[in-house]
């Protein structure tokens, strides 16, 4: 039996609640309350005591929605995501080369023509002056669209005369192929590079925790089970890296749907492998994202009045996916960013609904409108949002989906008075991973282009953003009862910080420094 003191311990239970002190045995907060009655009534049979000096402690912080094992490989490969143009991005790839193996291939991670001092996207001419006879690509934040050399274009068989594939868009113009490819038709380009090996995904999974330790996160709803070589291959890396290598962290994973399969297959189920590698909800991508205009709206964009955006399955199929997931007693997470992609998302809700108890979720739900925010309040179904998108995506978005959509857009605050039930994650490695940052952007609203804020009447009180990855998260995998606060019974996860955010300005709140993340009892990482 462990005691924490030493500091303010924010139990989260409701807005305002603290305690001096936490009693935690086999992983488990046992007792909450001032040090001194802690003392008297468990004194005898304290095993440790922890000090927090002074440090701040909340619910551990859990990230609603990332790809984990992309994060590794943003923290191992070539990362374009800070570069500020063109020219910096290809005098990286080009020193890259120099240093890489003749034959092997390039992959530059997450470039962001919106941060460039001139917009506009690298043609697949412009990386073969830098890259040479490697095959190469470099995807961009959003990872809905790539770019790829002549040579990886080569290899894919692609050309002019190519069809775009059902969900995907195929870039061409008067000399042929650009070189970019949005959604599914990056597939196109992906299914020509080399497997990994099971050495390589562990050591990105193992640099992924370790760095999300170190930014105060305790868990995470990761979706990887795809990419790697099949559903089983990349399981077992999670389970060797959590379980066998004691790499603690509150791991929920979404089953891609055609990984779905392959897990019944393997005598596996929804809710298996918990509490720390525990699959969860089936994940679909309905549409793609707003920078490449392929997120699907119900009305053209503003600025490409052709153009609603992708849906990346045919209705039909989008039913079937659905049925599929009802059959394996299977909630639902949907990749939707525009209302065209949300509508459709919740006419399946609606038709095709949970049985189980779960709650479903649309992860993003950026574009909504008044009827589809009614819809979603009768139903179990949570948003997972993302607030640094509010950072990273204005001004820009105003121009892509004009100013009459801007009344529901990124409207969390909205969202929230309304009862929609909201988890926060970072989309990592869309968005840096560091939980902080997206609780600013919550309470903010400041974009990091210009420093303008967007959006003030949407903005979140400190209680609520927080709220968003802890209750939050715990929402969306319907742990509720045993996560997301600290009270008797509920999992020892805690983030312990430097400082009282509810006696920070929203700025300020990104400044904070972790000092400890605890998962199950147990000290994970320690400034």
């Amino acid at each position: 039996m462990e005691l924490w003191f030493g500091g303010k311990i924010y139990t989260m239970i409701n807005e305002g609640d603290w305690v001096e002190a936490v009693v935690v045995s086999e992983g488990r907060v046992m007792d909450t309350g001032s040090t001194s009655e802690l003392y008297d009534k468990y004194g005898g049979m304290l095993n440790e005591q922890h000090n927090l000096n002074g440090g701040i402690m909340y619910p551990g912080f859990t990230d609603s929605h990332l790809h984990m094992m992309m994060h590794g490989e943003r923290l191992l490969r070539l990362d374009l995501s800070f570069m500020k143009s063109k020219e910096e991005v290809l005098r990286a790839l080009k020193q890259y080369a120099d240093n890489t193996s003749p034959g092997e291939w390039i992959v530059g991670e997450g470039f962001n023509e919106n941060q460039w001092e001139e917009n506009g996207l690298i043609h697949k001419s412009e990386l073969d002056e830098v890259t040479g006879e490697h095959p190469a690509i470099i995807t961009r934040v959003c990872r809905h669209a790539l770019v790829a050399n002549s040579e990886a274009v080569r290899l894919a068989g692609v050309t002019k005369e190519s069809p775009d594939p059902q969900g995907g868009r195929i870039g061409k113009d008067e000399r042929g192929v650009t070189g970019v490819f949005h959604d599914e038709a990056q597939e196109l380009i992906k299914q020509q590079m080399p497997g990994v090996s099971s050495d390589y995904l562990e050591k990105a999974l193992t640099a992924a925790i370790e760095d999300m330790y170190a930014r105060g996160l305790t868990g995470g709803h990761t979706e990887d089970l795809y990419y790697y070589g099949g559903f089983l291959k990349t399981y077992r890396v999670f389970r060797k890296v959590i379980h066998e290598r004691g790499k603690k962290f509150r791991t929920n994973l979404l089953v891609h749907h055609k990984a779905a399969d392959e897990m019944e297959e393997a005598g596996l189920a929804f809710g298996d492998g918990a509490p720390f590698t525990e699959l969860g909800a089936m994940k679909i991508f309905s549409d793609g994202a707003l920078g490449g205009r392929t997120a699907l709206l119900n009305a053209p964009y503003e600025d490409d009045p052709s153009n609603r955006g992708v849906a990346i399955h045919s209705d039909e199929d989008l039913d079937d996916l659905f049925k599929k997931a009802r059959a394996k007693a299977m909630p639902v997470a949907v990749h939707a960013i525009g209302d065209g992609a949300v509508k459709a998302v919740l006419e399946r809700m609606e038709r095709f609904p949970l049985k189980n108890g779960q709650r479903d979720r649309i992860i993003h739900a950026q574009i909504l409108d008044g009827e589809l925010i009614a819809r979603l309040q009768k139903l179990p179904v949570v948003l997972d949002i993302q607030p640094s998108f509010v950072a990273s995506d204005f001004p820009w978005v105003i121009e892509r989906i004009g100013e009459k959509r801007m009344e529901y857009a990124y409207a969390w605050k909205t969202l929230y008075d309304k009862g929609v039930l909201l988890a926060g994650g970072s989309d990592a490695p869309i968005e840096e991973v560091n939980p902080l940052l997206g609780i600013r952007a919550a309470v903010d609203r400041r974009a990091t282009l210009d420093f303008q804020v967007y959006g003030e009447e949407e903005k979140l009180s400190m209680y609520e953003a927080i709220s968003l990855y802890t209750k939050g998260s715990a929402h969306a995998v319907s742990r509720e009862e045993e996560q997301g606060m600290i009270r008797a019974g509920y999992v020892a996860d805690f983030t312990v910080l430097d400082r009282d955010l509810f006696s920070s300005a929203g700025h300020e709140v990104a400044d904070a420094v972790v000092m400890m993340t605890v998962v199950d009892g147990e000290i994970m990482y320690e400034k």
